[in-house]
C-alpha cells in the first residue's frame, strides 16, 4: 500500500455518512428519509465502485 488513493477515502467516508442518515432517520421514524439516505448510500456505493472499475482498467490500481 503504497499511495492512498483519497478519492476512495472520499468515497467510503461520504457512504459512511449516508449509513448514519440511515439511523437518525430510524430514529426520527421517518420513512422518506430512510429512503433518501438509502438511495444517497446505493449512489454513492455505484459510484466509487464505477471509479475503481475505471482505475483498473486504465492500469492505476
Amino acid at each position: 500500500m503504497k499511495d492512498i488513493k483519497w478519492i476512495f477515502v472520499f468515497y467510503s467516508l461520504a457512504a459512511l455518512l449516508a449509513m448514519t442518515g440511515i439511523g437518525v432517520a430510524v430514529g426520527l421514524r421517518s420513512i422518506p428519509l430512510i429512503l433518501l439516505a438509502l438511495l444517497l448510500l446505493f449512489g454513492i456505493m455505484g459510484m466509487g465502485f464505477k471509479k475503481k472499475k475505471e482505475m483498473r482498467e486504465a492500469g492505476l490500481l
